[in-house]
């Protein structure tokens, strides 16, 4: 089966990191990262959901977390330098990052917002975050992913 690279592939490949395209199939009705894992055979733990949030003084970011996890609001504010924040509304998904729900990839939104990405990734060789499209996930070192998106590895629940 041919896969179809995506910004977030080809952004990968011009700085030379190294990472996995991984199919899965997808289930419209169950966009969750739960049903990733389930679909991949593989661990929650290692199978990241990405979150678009605004704050009350930086505006946007993006936190990073374990799929089956739900981001603390008040700890994401916290290290993200706000007093409040909240999820970005649906209808925003797609003009501020340039992808849709079930397909967010913390690499390759339109514009970089600052990103936090939570510490247990770094327990692991490898995880799993979306591609940029429904039913394409990349497999890459977390430090890789780190590096690229120039994440700070904190605590968000």
């Amino acid at each position: 089966m041919k896969i179809n690279k995506t910004n977030a592939a080809r952004l990968l490949d011009k700085e030379k990191v190294n990472y996995e395209l991984i199919p899965y199939e997808v289930d419209e009705s169950d966009l969750s990262a739960v049903h990733v894992a389930e679909s991949l055979g593989e661990d929650i733990n290692q199978v990241f959901k990405t979150l678009v949030l605004r704050g009350d003084k930086t505006g946007h970011f993006v936190c990073v977390i374990p799929g089956d996890e739900e981001v603390n609001l008040k700890l994401a504010a916290k290290v993200s330098g706000n007093k409040s924040c909240d999820m970005i509304p649906m209808k925003e998904l797609l003009p501020t990052t340039g992808y849709i729900r079930g397909a967010c990839s913390p690499v390759g939104m339109k514009k970089h917002f600052p990103t936090y990405i939570h510490h247990t990734c770094i327990h692991y060789p490898f995880i799993y975050v979306s591609a940029g499209q429904r039913g394409l996930q990349i497999k890459i070192d977390p430090n890789e992913l780190i590096r690229l998106v120039k994440a700070e590895v904190c605590t968000l629940f």
